[in-house]
């Protein structure tokens, strides 16, 4: 899967997030690291997202823009 990510530069590094899974956010010294750290908090997100829906009816949509 590919997500947009939002990063911004500051004196302390990179600031990361994914503004298609509210709160899911990270950082790093490089935006190297800082991608390599949202790609592992993306996958994290979605496996507690996963857990959270068990048991649930799961369905589709798809969204024109």
């Amino acid at each position: 899967m590919k997500y947009q990510v939002a990063l911004q530069e500051s004196e302390e590094g990179f600031s990361v997030w994914v503004p298609g899974l509210p709160g899911c956010v990270s950082e790093g010294e490089t935006e190297e690291e800082a991608l390599a750290n949202i790609a592992e908090a993306v996958r994290e997100y979605l496996d507690v997202a996963a857990e959270n829906a068990a048991g649930m009816v799961i369905r589709e949509i798809e969204v024109a823009v």
